[in-house]
């Protein structure tokens, strides 16, 4: 039996165990972070490649993580395949037609400007590639998490708006191969089916490993390099004109519309999304500082690199087309619809016919370009709108979005060659459009510590990006301005474009605005003064 004492103990025993269950009653209505281990993730983030995807850099000889790795050749190898997977945009047959029609109406003049060109797109893709690697996140996820949510589905569908500009222009440009190669049996519209169906070709690529992956598509660089080096070997242009022309800067009147060409298709809206994704296919460690720099060191040879073979498979076309066509009558009517028709009747058939081996490097370009721009297309809905789909799925909405417009075009477009030209013009604007709805973001965000830590790009850098940015977007700017002047006519359409031109101006002045880290250049203070103006 208990004495008193003990009797008069229990009491306050069972009323701390009351209060106590009573306090974690109230815990649990408060939320609280749940623990990994303890707690089933019922949804997770969309990330650019799930764990067992990613090719695992061995770091296990480290001692200090801190401490960047010395250069190893069989590291560069691997973390090879992102920059040339990104390289496909630069080649792509937009690109394609750009150079053969610069090289036709300006000669060999506007090689400087190729050049400085692809070095510029080389910076801007390096900027992508150090964002994707220091966070962990590709473009799309940050730009998500970093603007207001009317702000981040905008910058969704503008980039949406330049993925579809260039898949038309890629499915089209295969699907002209595709007619090539087949003599003109196969319509451009039956090509257009042909080459959609890439996409399952890509999810099937996609089930063998990434690294499978980039060597089919280093097949592809390879079959476009040969093709096209074949027909400069067999135009056999002029060196000592070449060489002028790459480094002696000349510019006409004549050829400024070839030259805003030139620089337009070098840099891809999609494409910058697409690199800081690409990147994550190796494992990195953003808590490592020492791996981090080691990716970003490798990631920038291997990129460069990449760019190069690009610039030469582009000067290649380029040249071939101003020692064949320059100062010619038909210098003027070359596209990319009858360029093969061109080539044939200047070069002949040889060994190999030219229509045939324009018509390989072509179906090159167009097939690779179609499939990352799948890839692209997966990245960007995943990451703006954070999706968690199958990839069978996601990859069929992402080439649906592309493919129902380009059959409705290809089927609209195809009574003439003149017309595809026209359309091809009218989606070289329509991606010029979305430029700065890429660059800004990137250029905002790189430069931001709390998302880049010790990797934010310095004052330097940034000055020279923005500059770059500048640029591009001016010419770009001129690109649009002419292209209207000459298109848009009557009233409604003219107050239609007035009324889009000033919210696209407002929207662009914003995104700087929000970011609020654009060095001081010349192109700050005019875009500052711009943005004061409005706010009065």
């Amino acid at each position: 039996m208990m004495s008193p004492e003990n009797h008069h103990e229990e009491p306050p025993k069972q009323q701390q165990q009351q209060e106590q269950e009573e306090e974690d009653d109230h815990t649990l209505l408060i939320p609280q972070p749940l623990s990994p281990a303890k707690f089933p993730v019922t949804h997770q983030k969309e990330t650019a490649y799930e764990a067992n995807q990613q090719i695992t850099i061995d770091d296990s000889l480290d001692i200090d993580h801190n401490i960047t790795p010395p250069f190893s050749l069989k590291k560069l190898w691997l973390f090879t395949g992102p920059g040339f997977l990104m390289s496909i945009a630069f080649l792509d047959p937009g690109n394609l037609e750009g150079d053969l029609q610069a090289g036709a109406i300006a000669g060999y003049s506007l090689l400087w400007l190729l050049m400085w060109a692809t070095g510029m797109g080389l910076l801007i893709q390096l900027l992508s590639a150090r964002i994707g690697v220091a966070t962990g996140k590709h473009l799309a996820e940050l730009c998500k998490d970093e603007y207001p949510k009317w702000a981040s589905l905008c910058l969704w569908f503008m980039a949406e708006l330049a993925l579809i500009g260039a898949d038309i222009q890629e499915v089209i440009g295969s699907a002209i191969a595709i007619q090539i190669l087949s003599n003109g049996v196969v319509p451009i519209w039956v090509g257009v089916v042909i080459t959609a169906s890439d996409c399952f070709m890509f999810l099937l690529l996609e089930n063998y490993g990434v690294r499978n992956l980039e060597a089919v598509f280093a097949v592809l660089i390879s079959t476009m390099g040969l093709s096209f080096a074949w027909m400069f070997a067999d135009a056999q242009p002029s060196g000592k004109e070449l060489l002028i022309g790459l480094l002696v800067p000349k510019l006409s009147s004549r050829t400024i519309r070839q030259a805003v060409g030139v620089v337009g298709c070098v840099i891809m809206p999609h494409n910058v999304f697409l690199h800081s994704a690409l990147v994550q296919s190796r494992k990195v460690d953003p808590k490592k500082k020492g791996r981090v720099q080691e990716a970003i060191n490798y990631y920038t040879i291997e990129s460069s690199i990449a760019l190069f073979v690009s610039f030469l498979i582009n000067l290649f076309v380029t040249t071939v087309f101003a020692k064949g066509f320059y100062g010619t009558k038909q210098a003027d009517t070359i596209g990319l619809v009858n360029a093969g028709q061109y080539l044939e009747k200047k070069y002949g058939g040889g060994l190999m016919p030219v229509l045939y081996i324009w018509g390989i490097g072509l179906l090159a370009a167009g097939q690779s370009s179609t499939i990352t721009g799948t890839y692209a297309g997966q990245f960007i809905m995943g990451g703006f709108l954070d999706l968690r789909l199958k990839k069978w799925l996601r990859a069929l909405i992402t080439r649906s979005c592309a493919i129902v417009p380009t059959m409705i075009v290809a089927i609209v477009f195809n009574k003439s060659e003149a017309s595809l030209d026209v359309l091809n013009e009218w989606l070289n604007v329509l991606q010029s459009i979305q430029i700065p709805f890429a660059l800004i973001p990137l250029l905002t965000l790189v430069a931001k510590e709390e998302i880049m830590g010790s990797f934010k790009i310095g004052p330097t850098l940034e000055r020279i990006a923005w500059s770059v940015a500048g640029l591009v977007m001016v010419i770009n700017g001129y690109l649009l301005l002419d292209f209207f002047v000459a298109e848009v006519n009557g009233f409604f359409f003219g107050f239609v474009a007035i009324t889009g031109t000033s919210a696209y101006v407002v929207f662009i002045l914003y995104l700087i605005n929000h970011g609020d880290c654009l060095p001081s250049t010349l192109f700050s203070h005019v875009v500052n003064t711009g943005y004061a103006y409005i706010g009065k």
